[in-house]
């Protein structure tokens, strides 16, 4: 379904069903009700793979805080392979909704709802942020303790008044701090105001680190080669993900990545490497028309996402627009370039050290957010345009230059 029709449907029905279920949920409030241990925890984070990465340091402190605790994770069905790498979630606690159809949603909805009720789930945190799916998923799931984000006196969206714990979006906060924040209240029986215990510091937030087995490097190695036998481990490889997903307004302009790819394959010891999803293809295939070199690589809806992982560990630079292969290769060592514009790397920056931020600072961004719907009025996206196409070579060319003198 396109982020159009989810944002139509999810204000039409997605407000009364709030409405309604925050009534039914203070008439259940006169009801006694007995406090429990908390021993299973559901996370429902449905449409942002690049937020279960950052989720990460969240779930290692709930096993820390609960031991035997038992974590399960509900998202969208095409999204799982995000939750995999992670290693944190055991496969069948992984629960999918295919978002395929509204027919098809519906009837894993229905699943899950039956699913969490057979479970027994203590405390489940909403970790969403686009829409209400997952605010009406937290209410029915049966458990006592819900966790989610509330608007408070800021934008935000409507999602009723039915979570026992109210988290409010920080917008001057990295996103992983926030994330964290959720598992830190449970210590409290509600939560209803926006002031929490104590600050978190940056060393408690910390990215999953994914070594690829030999067998799938080699493998990897031999993708490549069948493009062009030349490529190996002697190479320097730099990856381009030219794609912004659902939301091309945050996409650095193509021409610029050809003019990059251009100057980037003067050296012949480079190779570059195109990626991108199911929807990317005349994208990447423009930039490979447009170059007509045998040392770009068109990877584009040729690997997995685990291959993809795999990649990011034999390569050496990742340029990308801020979309989800920007949090993916924050699992790997590879030196990650990220445009930044219409949103905002205070918030959204990937996790780990080897992140390098393109990023014009301009007084109108952001101008989107997950938390208002991403709406934007700006149709010329001047904050990643601005970015000079120099300025990123430069940057790009004296990484592979140390990563020459070091080798």
């Amino acid at each position: 379904m396109s982020i159009a029709i989810v944002r139509v449907l999810d204000y039409l029905f997605g407000i009364p069903i709030c409405f309604f279920l925050t009534l039914l949920y203070f008439l259940r409030k006169l009801l006694p009700a007995r406090r429990r241990a908390y021993k299973k925890f559901l996370i429902v984070q449905l449409s942002e793979m690049g937020t279960a990465i950052l989720a990460y340091p969240a779930l290692k402190y709930i096993k820390k805080k609960y031991p035997g605790a038992e974590l399960f994770y509900m998202i969208f069905e095409k999204n799982t392979p995000s939750i995999e790498m992670l290693g944190e979630i055991p496969p069948r606690n992984v629960l999918t909704i295919s978002d395929k159809s509204l027919l098809l949603f519906f009837r894993d909805t229905v699943k899950n709802i039956i699913r969490m009720h057979r479970e027994g789930i203590d405390v489940v945190f909403d970790l969403e942020l686009f829409s209400r799916a997952s605010a009406i998923l937290s209410f029915f799931s049966g458990a006592p303790v819900k966790v989610g984000f509330y608007r408070y006196r800021m934008e935000g969206l409507y999602r009723g008044h039915f979570f026992t714990h109210k988290i409010q979006y920080n917008f001057q906060q990295h996103l992983s701090k926030t994330l964290l924040s959720f598992a830190k209240v449970l210590d409290e029986k509600e939560k209803k105001r926006p002031t929490m215990d104590a600050k978190i510091n940056d060393d408690e937030i910390f990215a999953k680190r994914y070594e690829s087995p030999p067998k799938d490097i080699e493998a990897i190695w031999q993708k490549l080669q069948k493009i062009n036998p030349d490529v190996g481990p002697q190479n320097r490889l730099v990856i381009l993900n030219p794609s912004a997903g659902l939301l091309p307004i945050r996409a650095w302009p193509i021409d610029n990545y050809v003019e990059l790819a251009g100057k980037i394959l003067e050296d012949s010891n480079n190779f570059i490497i195109l990626t991108g999803g199911q929807n990317d293809g005349a994208i990447t295939g423009a930039i490979a028309s447009a170059l007509k070199n045998g040392r770009c690589l068109d990877l584009t809806c040729k690997t997995t996402f685990r291959e993809l992982v795999d990649l990011y560990n034999v390569a050496d630079i990742l340029v990308t627009n801020d979309s989800g292969p920007a949090h993916f290769a924050s699992l790997t060592p590879i030196k990650n370039f990220v445009f930044f514009g219409p949103e905002t790397p205070v918030l959204y920056r990937p996790l780990g050290e080897h992140v390098k931020i393109l990023y014009s600072d301009f007084p109108c961004s952001p101008c989107i957010t997950a938390f208002n719907h991403r709406y934007t009025a700006c149709d010329d996206n001047k904050c990643v345009k601005t970015i000079s196409v120099d300025s990123v070579y430069s940057m790009v060319k004296a990484e592979l230059s140390a990563k020459e003198h070091y080798a």
